[in-house]
């Protein structure tokens, strides 16, 4: 099995009814429109997707019905947030059982596992599936830091390919580059850091604000990658208020409450979290509103499906 770790890969928010079951069809929209604006790929089931809250069986629920409506048109990565090795390992083969592509993994939660713990965590994961797999390196809020003398470790495993970069050091692109070469696929997983990121060399951008803003995002990507800076400067500008919604603790909320606004999902959450209300939306609201209203022209052929991608997850 195989994915490409290059693009804007969205980590895409469940949608539920106000009655707390799962909202398939505005799903189903916001997935149409990451695909029409050129998302490489589908992350499910992350932070962002509320993972926390939902049970195993709604996981392959998901699942199976986002490998449908992709159909194979961009790349479905599930992510793996467990407390235990044992439901990590249910999960990849559920995975793999189910359609994904690919896997993204988070260390050890509820637990602050020491450095050869963690290594074992994703070593066994690693060794019980030929899904590729996408670090998840977020010490800010998961406490873990996967380190570049761990990584290394981690390099004897073919399957383990890529790394969502959420350190927040924007150098740690470079010391990944210079340690490893091209060994891992770097995706910045920070939207604020997003274009510094690909200007360092990272391959891709797993998105938040994409959710709610798919074409923009994948023209900042593209026109970096062009090498087109000041193109894709000028959008990051405009987006840089917006992107700031998703290095808040409650980026769930207000990315939902994002795409309400352009038309791309809706504003409910399951329980616990609730929606934002009083000074807090108004604020959150006029940062988006503003946004809406200032959208910018983007460069022709600077969004939208490449036809050369290979999504057919066989190498």
């Amino acid at each position: 099995m195989s994915v490409i770790w290059k693009g804007v890969f969205p980590a895409v928010t469940t949608k539920f009814t106000e009655n707390d079951e799962f909202d398939f069809d505005a799903f189903d929209k916001n997935i149409e429109a990451q695909i029409e604006a050129g998302a490489s790929g589908i992350i499910i089931g992350g932070s962002l997707g509320e993972a926390s809250v939902l049970n195993d069986e709604e996981k392959i629920e998901l699942l199976k019905h986002t490998v449908q409506v992709v159909a194979k048109r961009a790349y479905v990565v599930l992510n793996i947030a467990e407390q235990t090795t044992k439901t990590a390992l249910l999960c990849a083969e559920n995975a793999a059982k189910y359609g994904a592509d690919g896997l993204m993994m988070l260390p050890p939660l509820r637990y602050l596992a020491d450095e050869q713990e963690t290594l074992n965590y994703f070593a066994a994961v690693a060794k019980s599936t030929t899904l590729p797999i996408m670090i998840y390196n977020n010490p800010h809020d998961y406490k873990i830091e996967v380190t570049l003398d761990m990584f290394e470790e981690l390099s004897q495993y073919k399957n383990i390919q890529a790394v969502k970069e959420s350190t927040r050091d924007v150098s740690n692109v470079t010391r990944m580059i210079n340690r490893f070469g091209d060994r891992f696929a770097i995706l910045c997983g920070v939207d604020t850091l997003a274009l510094e990121s690909l200007f360092m060399g990272a391959d891709g951008w797993v998105a938040g604000l994409v959710d709610a803003f798919p074409k923009e995002t994948v023209a900042i990507f593209r026109l970096a990658k062009e090498g087109r800076m000041q193109e894709a400067l000028k959008i990051y500008r405009w987006f840089l208020p917006v992107l700031e919604l998703d290095i808040h603790p409650k980026l769930v909320q207000y990315i939902k409450l994002a795409e309400s606004v352009t038309g791309l999902g809706t504003e409910a959450v399951r329980l616990p979290r609730a929606k934002i209300t009083g000074k807090e939306r108004d604020r959150v609201l006029g940062i988006i509103n503003n946004a809406v209203k200032h959208r910018p022209e983007l460069p022709a052929g600077s969004w939208g499906v490449e036809a050369e991608v290979d999504v057919t997850g066989v190498s």
